[in-house]
């Protein structure tokens, strides 16, 4: 459909008081094809895109789809002109139940004399929840049961439900295993046969060549350039999004045997839970990186809980040998120089309304008062500490931390175990949803980590991160540990995944 137009985006601006998010952005979207949106965290990607979805106002610029003014001044907006948008975060509410969240908003197709028929609303919604091969889910069941990756194809059919002209995807594809992806990639598919548009943003570049038709790169919030065809190829996103050209080699060089074998920081003995966890130990050193890996159900995000006190487990003990001291809670962990930096940043790791500063001190108001009183002085000399250190790009400490771009909410994670000055790190999928410079900076970050002697945990679902990362890596499968893997160059990803299925 060269030529065709079915959303233009020209001259847009939008800033968050003195930074500027997006500067003259220009953009067309075809009918019939899957555009790709990249850029470094804080480029601008989402930003264009919640205004496109009806999220935000532009300050200046326009907006024409299907050749009319498009100036939506909300979602529910947005999603009437046939725009919706699946979010990187979560996008679904806690305590309701699954049809609740798919047909909030619409409970009166479902009424009755203002009663709810509930069960003709659970029927309309197990329809959706079969559509996106969750057909074995109970609509009736709260949100809340589901897991992260179930919540958020829960999240796709909500938006295809509403059969929109054009589906934004905005790195949702960071938080789902390979099913869910193919069940996405299926619905992106089906788009494009009929005829409608998707814009995915994704920082997987192999991902973006695999399923685009053209990508749009955005630098410092403008337009760089669009690629099509053959022109789209991993070096030529990277340099343009960068603005230079980036080497495969931000993973580790050195296959040293490098870390203190002689002292064990954290130690996990026998621990079950459930169906999730079965006999799992494993030890921890300093200066180690060791990693975990598995599919996504294997247990390893379970096993992150519990090593930090957050989940009891049902028998077995997670202890610090140097401090003789066995784990009972978080709160025991976080004073015993441990931090977890969680999967789900948004939900788990941070506080969205609260400011950039008191994220960053959270873990550290003992460090910061001064007899009995925490000063404004100390709180902001420590988290400015951490944001000059972390090169966090922020518009100041007390905007709240929502207004960050994904990577700097991250860093801002790592930052409020910095400010802890923690030893022990439990970082369960650190790099998920982030560009390849902000990637570089943590895996420079944990290679300092490592030299300070500090121990790290590093659970994640990249291979290429896991084996240019650990020292060693440990196989889940179903609960239990079933590899080793020693590091070395002659490891392949093929001779791990032979292991994890």
């Amino acid at each position: 459909m060269e030529g065709k137009v079915v959303l233009k985006v020209e001259g847009l601006n939008k800033s968050f008081g003195p930074t500027k998010a997006v500067v003259d952005m220009h953009l067309e979207i075809h009918p019939g094809e899957i555009h790709g949106l990249i850029g470094e965290n804080g480029s601008g990607k989402s930003t264009v895109t919640s205004m496109i979805a009806g999220c935000l106002k532009p300050d200046s610029g326009v907006m024409i789809m299907n050749g009319k003014r498009h100036e939506p001044k909300s979602m529910l907006e947005g999603r009437a002109s046939g725009i919706c948008m699946l979010l990187q975060e979560k996008g679904t509410i806690n305590h309701l139940t699954i049809s609740e969240n798919i047909y909030l908003g619409e409970e009166n197709q479902f009424s009755k004399g203002g009663i709810v028929n509930r069960r003709r609303m659970n029927q309309a919604a197990r329809k959706v929840l079969e559509s996106i091969d969750l057909g074995h889910v109970e609509p009736s069941h709260l949100i809340d049961e589901l897991s992260f990756e179930d919540r958020k194809l829960v999240e796709a059919g909500m938006a295809m439900k509403e059969d929109p002209k054009i589906l934004i995807v905005d790195e949702t594809t960071t938080a789902l295993s390979q099913k869910g992806r193919e069940v996405l990639y299926r619905i992106m598919s089906q788009m494009k046969e009929k005829e409608k548009s998707v814009i995915f943003i994704s920082h997987d570049l192999d991902e973006l060549k695999q399923v685009c038709d053209r990508v749009t790169v955005m630098r410092d919030g403008a337009y760089i350039t669009t690629l099509s065809g053959e022109e789209i190829t991993v070096d030529a996103m990277r340099h343009h999004m960068i603005g230079r050209d980036f080497s495969d080699g931000y993973y580790r060089v050195d296959y040293e045997d490098n870390y203190d074998h002689d002292t064990v920081m954290l130690e996990v003995d026998h621990v079950n839970l459930g169906k999730a966890l079965k006999d799992v130990s494993l030890q921890l050193h300093k200066g180690e990186i060791l990693g975990i890996g598995g599919l996504t159900d294997c247990g390893m995000h379970d096993l992150c809980k519990v090593i930090y006190g957050l989940v009891k487990p049902d028998s077995g003990e997670v202890r610090l040998p140097q401090k003789e001291i066995t784990i009972r809670n978080s709160t025991q962990a976080a004073e015993n120089g441990m931090g977890y930096v969680p999967k789900d940043r948004e939900l788990e790791g941070l506080m969205m309304a609260a400011s950039i500063r008191d994220n960053i001190n959270l873990m550290s108001m003992d460090k910061v008062k001064k007899g009995f009183l925490i000063t404004s002085g100390s709180t902001r000399k420590l988290a400015e500490e951490q944001v000059d250190m972390l090169r966090i790009k922020i518009g100041g400490l007390e905007l709240p931390v929502s207004s960050l771009s994904g990577g700097n909410k991250q860093k801002v994670s790592i930052a409020k175990c910095m400010a802890n000055d923690v030893q022990i790190f439990i970082m369960d999928c650190p790099t998920r949803g982030i560009d390849i410079g902000v990637k570089a900076a943590i895996y420079c970050l944990l290679e300092q980590f490592k030299a300070q002697g500090r121990a790290i945990l590093m659970i994640s679902e990249e291979l290429p991160e896991l084996l240019g990362m650990a020292d060693n890596l440990l196989i889940m499968k179903d609960g239990e540990i079933t590899a080793h893997i020693r590091r070395s160059p002659e490891v392949s990803e093929h001779d791990v995944i032979v292991k994890m299925i």
